[in-house]
């Protein structure tokens, strides 16, 4: 997961789906938390019989609210006349001191180090490490004797459908949330780490949230889709507005999906150079300071909407992959990444900003093994959609760099506050409209003021930006930002120097292939990076082929394309300047169609041949 601590609480309304669903399916959506647990208490009650019992487990994603959905489900049996009991699932785990002791360690809390404690290693234990023996035991007992009383028992919490649980369970719900909202609430107050009964800090709340609270959810989540396991799956994001579905009309529209050109739906950050093009184009409220980044494709940020009839129903985007990650991804991509989509996609906004992004650089590989536990790497790329006067894109060392020099000044500029010239230091390239630096992980980097960039990177669940040097400027909230001297002197790539940038990850554009009126372009390959970057330029339509890889095209010139399956034109996605959608590996053939008059650019990004063994 990229560190999205604070999302702009907007929902944009654009970017929903109309996959083709039967009646059957639409039907299948119930809107509204009371009417919601009337099916379900009607279903609970229609289970009595015999002087049986019903046991009903409700989990759901971390931040999940219990509380609307079980008054309502108290309320509507009740006035069934069943007797209905709950069980908070919580009450089975460790003190909050033993999560503590158990999960702390693999949080980083040397403030030299990390001076705002962004940094940990992802905890693999799930929850069964959290439950006490003891407490375990008595719950499986007692659910057992539930059932010898006619009555409805309500287990509800986080892990409550753990395996060791289920066969005890007679109806198994899941309340699913989105990432933005679940961060909203977060910082809300709304929610507590796990074993806690009052929320800690915001930032450190968010952290243990990313390395262990989040993955705890992500793994059992998963799971249960793979496996098939619930009965009733619910979107909850608007607790008075919860929508319920059978896990049979779940699948139906995820696997509907799966078949179609698709868009998510972004997260919105402000930030200190965060710039205003997109707020313009995208409408976006006024209320924004600016904004710096848009989480068009991050997947663990997002979420898709998809349309079912006059209803809409949002699912996280890591819940779709989770259920659909072979069509979507391809086998071989859901293999090598473990499931998740590998690549993710940003706009960084500093048109007409009041400064550069930091000079920074991102962890490899081996670092990112070794210190946070995670296989991936953090890789990125700029791709430059519009460029104002004077606006730099910096990438690498000078050749003169003193780079034992640099290491010193963005020290001194951390601890006692010193400006320097990095200009000196940190080599740079002109921005234009239509230029890609590939970044590998390790190289010096920066985007500059008066720009808009589609930023690409590679996988990692944690975001491992270490910032060198951010002209001693305080963030919106008055703080001096963060430097992160220590792990970024022991990732930077020094050798990478303005020489070796214009003969490896600056690359003059070359066409592959070519028509009457359209031509696709490389822009960037590197056996640094296991994804291609390249640009497809057409007056009418140009015709394309996934071959059981995934496409993520991205509109950078032009106003409005069509993007459908040739074989099955009725699956299709109409996209708009700046809008990113994903060619799920199993389209095959298609067609990118220019529903306009004016010639059309769309970045595409793809896992390149031979990535299995990368």
């Amino acid at each position: 997961m990229s560190f999205m601590y604070n999302p702009f609480p907007f929902d944009d309304p654009r970017p929903v789906n109309r996959p083709a669903l039967a009646k059957e399916t639409i039907e299948g959506v119930t809107c509204g938390t009371l009417k919601s647990a009337s099916k379900l208490a009607a279903e609970f009650a229609g289970m009595l019989k015999d002087g049986r019992g019903v046991v009903v487990a409700i989990d759901g994603y971390t931040t999940a609210d219990w509380t609307r959905l079980v008054n309502c489900l108290s309320q509507q049996l009740i006035a069934k006349g069943v007797e209905m009991t709950t069980v908070r699932f919580s009450d089975i785990y460790k003190s909050g001191k033993e999560i503590h002791e158990m999960i702390d360690p693999y949080l980083e809390w040397d403030k030299s180090k990390d001076p705002t404690l962004l940094y940990g290693k992802v905890f693999r234990g799930g929850y069964p490490a959290i439950f006490d023996e003891k407490k375990k035991e008595s719950l499986k007992a007692a659910l057992k004797e539930a059932k010898a009383a006619p009555k409805v028992t309500v287990v509800y919490g986080y892990g409550c459908l753990d395996k060791e649980f289920r066969e005890l369970y007679d109806v198994k719900c899941y309340l699913d949330v989105t990432p933005k909202e679940s961060i909203l609430r977060i910082r809300r107050g709304q929610f507590a780490n796990y074993g806690d009964t009052v929320a800690d800090k915001v930032n450190l709340t968010i952290r243990r949230c990313y390395y262990a609270d989040f993955e705890m959810a992500v793994g059992l989540r998963g799971e249960l889709l793979r496996e098939g396991v619930l009965d009733w799956y619910l979107p909850s994001d608007d607790p008075d507005g919860l929508q319920l579905m059978s896990r049979e009309t779940m699948e139906e529209i995820l696997s509907a999906l799966a078949l179609y050109p698709f868009r998510c739906k972004p997260a919105y950050i402000e930030g200190v150079w965060g710039g205003t093009y997109i707020q313009k184009m995208r409408h976006l409220p006024d209320t924004m300071k600016n904004c710096a980044w848009v989480f068009d494709l991050i997947p663990m940020e997002v979420s898709v909407v998809v349309e079912a009839g006059e209803k809409k129903v949002e699912f996280p985007y890591f819940t779709f992959l989770q259920k659909e990650g072979v069509p979507v991804m391809g086998e071989p991509c859901v293999k090598k990444f473990h499931g998740y989509f590998p690549i993710r996609f940003n706009y960084d906004d500093s048109w007409h900003s009041n400064g550069n992004m930091s000079i920074q650089c991102h962890s490899g590989e081996k670092w990112n093994k070794e210190n946070y536990d995670e296989f991936g790497r953090q890789d990125e790329s700029y791709y430059i959609v519009e460029a104002a006067q004077d606006a730099k894109t910096f990438i690498g060392f000078r050749d003169d760099a003193d780079t034992d020099e640099f290491i010193e000044k963005i020290k001194k500029a951390d601890t006692k506050h010193e400006p320097f010239d990095y200009m000196r230091y940190v080599s740079y390239e002109e921005s234009k409209p239509g230029l890609q630096i590939m970044i590998p992980a390790g190289t010096i980097h920066s985007s500059g003021r008066n720009q808009l960039v589609l930023e690409i990177g590679s996988l990692t669940i944690g975001s491992y930006t270490y910032k060198l040097y951010d002209y001693l400027r305080k963030d919106l909230d008055g703080k001096p930002r963060p430097i992160h001297t220590w792990y970024g002197e022991r990732n930077l790539a020094f050798e990478r120097k303005t020489s070796w940038v214009r003969q490896n990850i600056v690359q003059k554009p070359r066409v592959v292939r070519e028509g009457n009126d359209w031509r696709e372009i490389i822009l960037g390959e590197s056996d640094l990076l296991y994804f291609s970057l390249r640009r497809l330029d057409f007056q009418t339509s140009v015709e394309d082929d996934t071959k059981g890889k995934f496409h993520v095209l991205s509109v950078v010139n032009g106003e409005r394309i069509r993007i459908r399956s040739i074989d099955h034109p009725e699956r299709s996605f109409e996209a708009q300047y700046l809008d990113i959608v994903v060619v799920p590996a199993n389209m095959g053939r298609y067609v990118v169609e220019n529903l306009r008059t004016e010639p059309v650019s769309v970045h595409k990004t793809m896992l390149k041949d031979g990535f299995e063994n990368d």
